[in-house]
């Protein structure tokens, strides 16, 4: 009986160290994003207050970049908004939004699967939730890296359950 539960034992730990070596070796490739400059939150914001913006890069209005195309972006969380107005020469909303490090993700068979904004984290497998895009407000029948830039339209990065 005690070799029994000795053999039980090595059994479960090798299952264990297996378990978290095969946990260490990912072949996902991720878009970065490039190191960006953070805006602190108020000493009025605690971690409970700030809710999902505890993570953010930029909590307030910021504008990027300089080019021939503007980009206005507004990204949406709990009760909170914050615009970003991106001056580029980049032909699409991914492509502009990736330059200036506020958005990341996957390469998918669909494009770009953004998982986060802003430094806020929005990933089905992991928490259930997802960024929705919109254009002028609509639902958006493209992803960002396939919606060419137009000017006067403001595009929406929506964190959605």
């Amino acid at each position: 009986m005690k070799n029994v539960k000795s053999l039980v034992v090595l059994i479960l730990a090798a299952f264990c160290v297996l378990s978290l070596v095969s946990c260490g070796n990912s072949t996902e490739t991720t878009t970065e994003a490039p190191a960006v400059e953070t805006t602190a939150l108020s000493e009025n914001d605690t971690t409970e207050e700030a809710g999902l913006w505890a993570d953010a890069v930029y909590t307030e209005d910021k504008e990027f970049g300089e080019g021939a195309k503007t980009l206005v972006c507004e990204v949406k969380a709990e009760d909170k908004t914050v615009t970003f107005t991106v001056k580029t020469d980049k032909k699409t909303v991914g492509e502009a939004l990736i330059e200036h490090g506020l958005v990341e993700g996957d390469e998918g068979p669909y494009g770009l699967y953004i998982k986060k904004v802003n430094g806020i984290l929005a990933d089905y497998d992991v928490n259930q939730c997802y960024w929705a895009f919109y254009i002028d407000g609509e639902m958006a029948n493209s992803g960002v890296d396939g919606t060419d830039i137009a000017e006067g339209v403001t595009y929406q990065l929506v964190y959605s359950k």
